[in-house]
Parts: structure tokens; C-alpha cells; sequence
């Protein structure tokens, strides 16, 4: 069968309150759905994103050659199957993507919020969401699934609606932001504010799409760092030289600097630099127990049947962060979970590479 992607984007004119207090509106969420939607629509699976990610998760757009971030993982026949499944994946407030961020315009003036819009967090983007779905008149899912930033998000959706999901699936995430991602995200956030081409968040987005904007790829480097793990970088580059540079030439490069650069100066001409500042700031504030007691009181919360991967060699967020979710889903009593550590070497971007190694997992997860 086929895919069925089909954009949209929601407006929303009633304020959406935020975790800090502040109001967003009016506000847009730019959303993609795939397969059919049943009669009693029992049949949804929710698709978060990551951090640089958006809602184009799967399929090809008309012209394009790249297919969505998750494509290997959502469509027919594959884990999340599109032949049984209808696939909602939405893009977060303060992204660039299509849904309200800092270079919106700001209502009711034409001028973009810039540092004018307010600090989101996880719970706000998940709250988003929540509002998005009851537009669409859907208030219970079969699942959410989601890694990294998208993991998160699903674990919040399982504690602040306990009764919206049947199973959650969170992978390559945390229940609270560690000082070692925190300070990856440190380097980028710096590297951003002291490049003279991002003007103090008055740059005009065109030229920066036109030539990029080199601190924020120096920023983005240190997360590709973060992504891969020793192992990874040793097997996909070893100590490889470029070809044409010579060994003795000050800047003649290695392979993985060649990667880094590419990848790192590519990036900066399609992510907007503001919505990269707010959204590693949600990912720095996340904490699944604020406003809780404790993380275990945050837990109690939770109703769906929580499914937890991690994979053993991502240095982003270590797998142990995940254990400790269950472990302190034992110590309340709460079995109705299940954790796997992914035997896996490739580190945090295993999630979006190595589907191969949990698609069979997520599969019987959805299906049992």
C-alpha cells in the first residue's frame, strides 16, 4: 500500500500556556501523517522528533531525493507499518520547520519574535501536541514512539497524560538532562553567540541559509562528536587522510575532520540559528520530576506500558540514564515496563542509523 504522507499545518488562536508562565499566541504547528486513519481510531502511533529533526519523518517530498529522518523504521510493512498504522509526527514549538519559533512573525506585528519568543520546554511541546490531536478529534493513541529529544517527549506524554497512550516506546533519552550533554550544548550555544555573522539574533535568514553561519557549525561539530562514539569513529574513519591533502600541510585534514566540517557547515544552512539556541535550552531544562517530589512521584504517574531502549555505547546519554528509569519503576512497584540495551558500538545516533538492530523490538512492542 502506499505511504499516504500528507501535510498539514494546524493555526491556533486560543493562548497556549507554557510551563514558565508566559503565553504563545496565536500559533502554528506544521504536522505529517501517514496510512489510514480506522473508524474507531484506535489505530494512531504518535512520531516524536529529535533536536534538529521535524515532522518529516518518512516518505519523499515531489523533487526531493532524501526521504524522511525515520523512513527505514515507519511504512508499509516496516516496524511501524503503515498498512495497520496511522502515523502522526508533528514539529515542536520553537523549531523552524514550520511551527511557531523564534523567526515567526509575531502577532500583530511583521516582525519575527527573535529573542522575543518565549522559552519552551519539553512539556510545553508535548502540551502542543496534546491540543493538535484534540483538533483532530483524537484522544487516545495506540502508541508514541520517539529517540533522544523524541524520546523525551514520549516520556513526558506517559506522565502528564497518563491516560493518552496504550504504550510508550522512548529511546536514547533520560529522565533528566546530565551535565555532560549539557555542556556539548554549551559549546554550540557559545560558538553561535559569539559570531559576529549572527548579528546578537538580528541576522537576516537569508543570507544565512545563502553562507551558512560558521559558529554554529563549529557548535554543530561538537555535537556530531556526541552522536558517534570512539568506536564508531575508529571503525568509519580510522586514521584515514585525505587523499589530496598532503600529511605535512598545516591544514591537510583527516577523514573525520573532512566529516566534521561537511557535516557541520552543511547543517548551519538549513537549521535556523535561534530555534538551535531555544530548543537546546528545552533539552537543558527537561526533568521529568519538576514540579514532583522526586523522579519515582513523577513515575507513579504513569498508566501506559512503557517500553525503554538505550544502546550500550552512546556517550550523549549514557545507557545507564535509562536503567535508572527502571529502576525506579521497580521500586514502586511498577512492572508494567520493559528495558533492552541495545548491543551496539555506533553511539547516540544509533537510534536513526542502526534500525536494524530494534526494528523487530519496536514491531512486536506495537503489535503485542
Amino acid at each position: 500500500m502506499p505511504l499516504n504522507l500528507q501535510t498539514h499545518t494546524a493555526h491556533f488562536t486560543n493562548p497556549l500556556y507554557l510551563e514558565s508562565g508566559r503565553i504563545l499566541e496565536p500559533y502554528d504547528i506544521a504536522y505529517e501523517t501517514y496510512g489510514e486513519l480506522n473508524a474507531d481510531k484506535s489505530n494512531v502511533i504518535v512520531v516524536c522528533h529529535a533536536l534538529t529533526g521535524s515532522h518529516h519523518a518518512a516518505g519523499t517530498y515531489e523533487g526531493e531525493s532524501k526521504a524522511g529522518w525515520w523512513d527505514g523504521l515507519i511504512g508499509s510493512g516496516k516496524a511501524i507499518d503503515t498498512d495497520k498504522y496511522f502515523v502522526i509526527c508533528s514539529n515542536v514549538i520553537g523549531s523552524c520547520f514550520g511551527s511557531t519559533g523564534p523567526m515567526s512573525m509575531q502577532h500583530p506585528h511583521h516582525e519575527p519574535y527573535r529573542y522575543k519568543f518565549p522559552v519552551v520546554s519539553v512539556k510545553d511541546m508535548v502540551k502542543a501536541q496534546r491540543i493538535l490531536f484534540d483538533r483532530l478529534d483524537i484522544h487516545r493513541v495506540h502508541a508514541i514512539v520517539g529517540g533522544s529529544m523524541g524520546g523525551m517527549q514520549a516520556l513526558q506524554f506517559a506522565i502528564h497524560y497518563p491516560n493518552f497512550a496504550d504504550k510508550v516506546i522512548s529511546m536514547a533519552a533520560t529522565h533528566a538532562t546530565q551535565p555532560w550533554a549539557i555542556a556539548f550544548n554549551k559549546v554550540a550555544q557559545e560558538a553561535i553567540l559569539k559570531d559576529p555573522d549572527f548579528q546578537q539574533g538580528y541576522y537576516d535568514p537569508e543570507v544565512i541559509a545563502q553562507n551558512g553561519l560558521s559558529g554554529m557549525a563549529v557548535g554543530r561539530m561538537a555535537g556530531h562528536i556526541s552522536f558517534l562514539s570512539h568506536i564508531s569513529m575508529r571503525e568509519k574513519f580510522g586514521r584515514e587522510y585525505k587523499l589530496t591533502d598532503g600529511l605535512y600541510e598545516l591544514f591537510g585534514k583527516f577523514q573525520v575532520e573532512s566529516y566534521l566540517e561537511y557535516n557541520g557547515y552543511n547543517f548551519s544552512k538549513w537549521f535556523d540559528p535561534l530555534s538551535y539556541l531555544y530548543i537546546t535550552k528545552a533539552i537543558n531544562i527537561y526533568d521529568l520530576s519538576r514540579d514532583f517530589d522526586s523522579l519515582s512521584e513523577a513515575l507513579k504517574k504513569i498508566k501506559s506500558k512503557l517500553y525503554l531502549i538505550s544502546f550500550r555505547d552512546d556517550v550523549l546519554f549514557k545507557n545507564f540514564e535509562m536503567k535508572e528509569i527502571a529502576e525506579e519503576l521497580d521500586k514502586i512497584g511498577n512492572s508494567n515496563y520493559d528495558y533492552i540495551d541495545i548491543e551496539s558500538d555506533y553511539g547516540h545516533d544509533a537510534f536513526l542509523v542502526e534500525l536494524e538492530k530494534f526494528d523487530n523490538y519496536v514491531k512486536e512492542a506495537l503489535n503485542e
